[in-house]
């Protein structure tokens, strides 16, 4: 179960860091809206995490998937957090006060409230897709019901 966390996160993370550097070739990194498309990333990840650890182990219990697919959101969470603090310290030091000029914030709050929110949307969307997701993989407890034919 472990190996299907880290897998899966790290492939998250991975599209989530080159979804954003794409946007920034594009100039469309400061805009907000764009990153709702952050959520399509995770759920897809997470969707396949759940679908491989199910394949991996048939007869998982509902609380073994669920951790399986929010495990690998908040490892992509985590990775994605600290690619963006050494973006948003170490290579473009004025993207945060861009981003919150846009926000139309009027007091000073800097990168790390950035980096607060990222990690509370991550967390976030990771909790919503797999509540999300769980509807689909989750055993019934409804017992079979027999169809009675009344000729």
């Amino acid at each position: 179960m472990l190996k299907t966390y880290y897998k899966y996160g790290i492939i998250i993370a991975i599209s989530l860091i080159a979804y954003f550097l794409m946007m920034k070739l594009l100039g469309l990194h400061e805009y907000p809206v764009f990153s709702i498309f952050n959520a399509i990333l995770f759920g897809g990840g997470i969707y396949r995490a759940i679908k491989t650890h199910l394949r991996d182990n048939p007869d998982s219990k509902y609380q073994d998937l669920w951790q399986a697919g929010f495990m690998s959101g908040a490892i992509a969470t985590i990775i994605f957090t600290a690619f963006m603090a050494i973006y948003m310290y170490q290579i473009n030091s004025v993207f945060a006060t861009q981003m919150l000029e846009t926000w139309h914030i009027s007091y000073n709050t800097g990168v790390l409230i950035m980096l607060f929110s990222m990690v509370l949307m991550g967390f976030s969307t990771s909790i919503v897709c797999v509540l999300t997701f769980m509807q689909r993989f989750k055993k019934s407890w409804n017992p079979q019901s027999t169809v009675i034919n009344r000729n």
